[in-house]
């Protein structure tokens, strides 16, 4: 589908960081070629208390990148969290088997779409078979596990925008 992928580490191996990491990985995406960015992280903060970062999605989307992130886990609204908050993005929040808002999903104005991600609740005994309930995921050591949140969800968006691109490069973010 004439799409490939670059992996940019901006977090520690426990999923820390800095937003000063995450800034530099989104220009170092951006100088690279990159054409979407994904980011299934974010921080506890409204973007406008993240200035650099703002300013590196200004950056990457100046040159025309589309910024796919995850609206966030703690069922609130989203506008309290970076990189969701930010001016430019395309904020995704999480939605279950049934396509209902996810339990724990963050919401609002700033949200722009919702994609699977997951919602263990709504299964009565994911045991038995967790496909229809959460995201098969790729985990270190060459292994998969099923996950849920919003960090499984803008993939999703993250790989359509992609996929769109690949069919017409002239679009904009």
């Amino acid at each position: 589908w004439d799409v490939k992928l670059m992996a940019v580490k901006v977090l520690n191996s426990f999923g820390k960081g800095k937003m000063d990491n995450v800034a530099n990985g989104i220009k170092y995406a951006a100088d690279n070629a990159a054409k979407v960015i994904n980011m299934s992280l974010g921080a506890s903060i409204p973007c406008s208390q993240t200035q650099t970062t703002q300013d590196a999605i200004s950056y990457a989307v100046g040159k025309g990148v589309t910024v796919v992130v995850a609206a966030g886990n703690s069922n609130t609204d989203a506008s309290n969290f970076s990189p969701a908050s930010c001016n430019g993005v395309v904020a995704v929040a999480a939605t279950g088997p049934t396509d209902e808002k996810s339990y724990y999903s963050n919401y609002g104005s700033v949200v722009d779409v919702a994609a699977p991600g997951g919602d263990k609740n709504k299964c009565s005994d994911i045991t038995v078979d967790k496909a229809p309930c959460l995201v098969h995921s790729t985990i270190p050591n060459n292994r998969y596990d099923f996950y849920q949140g919003t960090s499984m969800a803008s993939p999703h968006v993250a790989g359509v925008a992609a996929l769109l691109l690949a069919k017409n490069p002239a679009l904009a973010p």
